[in-house]
């Protein structure tokens, strides 16, 4: 029995070759929105004030009274200062480029951080940084912005990629490239004067300590080729990082309020 030669005319058409595909993140940023919300409506209320009462009404500072670092009032007991300056900003392009870079850094870190983990990293990063001004800046440092917190954002977004460098390959390396090079311009220019780099710093200290013990560490997981990302941290991991950063910044907050 003869058979037919085999040929490109009549063989029958190879399977079609399936790529796999890894399902990433979709979340919307919900939190980062309500951020630069809250955020914008304090500047507003600044300027509001301004306009309707005047700038030094029996020498008052609009900026003071809505809560920036002002480290004689934080000695005073008032230590929500160690907070409120995150939405605090002292002009037009101020808040601008801090507001952007939040959106910016805020888009991708809460899609794979989630909600509450990157509320957590944002506050606590002001926090730090806001600490760290307060011991290095002397009884009448004084200071306004979210800088401290986006400081936060870019040392978390170098340790995600850091810690998922095997998912992420050479995006990995580009990125973390990127936001070295961006700290290291940001912190060269903090060295003009009036800008609180202390602030910078020690945002950078307690967003990478953060992120450090409770960033998504990634594994993908399926069956091809369908996979999907399957996060390796438990809530506890995240507790316990908050409550490290925590301990450490509010006994440094301590030694400055109590022997410094």
């Amino acid at each position: 029995m003869n058979e037919l030669p085999v040929s490109p005319l009549n063989a029958e058409p190879a399977p079609a070759t399936q790529e796999a595909r890894i399902a990433l993140p979709s979340l919307v940023p919900t939190a980062t929105y309500v951020i630069i919300g809250i955020t914008v409506i304090f500047y507003i209320l600044q300027k509001l004030s301004v306009v309707v009462f005047g700038y030094a009404v029996y020498q008052i500072d609009w900026l003071e009274v809505y809560g920036a670092r002002f480290n004689a009032a934080i000695r005073a007991g008032e230590l929500w200062r160690f907070i409120t300056p995150v939405f605090l900003h002292g002009s037009v392009p101020h808040i601008f480029f801090n507001m952007y870079a939040l959106l910016s850094l805020g888009s991708f870190l809460e899609k794979h951080y989630g909600h509450g983990r990157f509320v957590l990293l944002y506050f606590l990063a002001g926090f730090s940084g806001n600490v760290f001004s307060f011991l290095l800046t002397g009884e009448n440092g004084y200071s306004v912005g979210a800088s401290t917190a986006v400081f936060g954002l870019v040392a978390a977004e170098v340790v995600f990629f850091y810690q998922n460098r095997k998912l992420f390959g050479s995006q990995a390396k580009q990125a973390i490239s990127n936001a070295v090079f961006i700290i290291a311009v940001n912190l060269f220019i903090g060295l003009t004067p009036g800008i609180d780099n202390w602030g910078h710093v020690g945002g950078l200290l307690g967003g990478a300590m953060f992120a450090w013990f409770a960033s998504p560490r990634w594994e993908v997981t399926g069956i091809f080729p369908n996979f999907h990302l399957q996060d390796e941290r438990e809530f506890r991991d995240s507790a316990l990082a908050a409550g490290l950063v925590i301990l450490i910044f509010g006994a440094l907050a301590a030694f400055g309020l109590f022997w410094l």
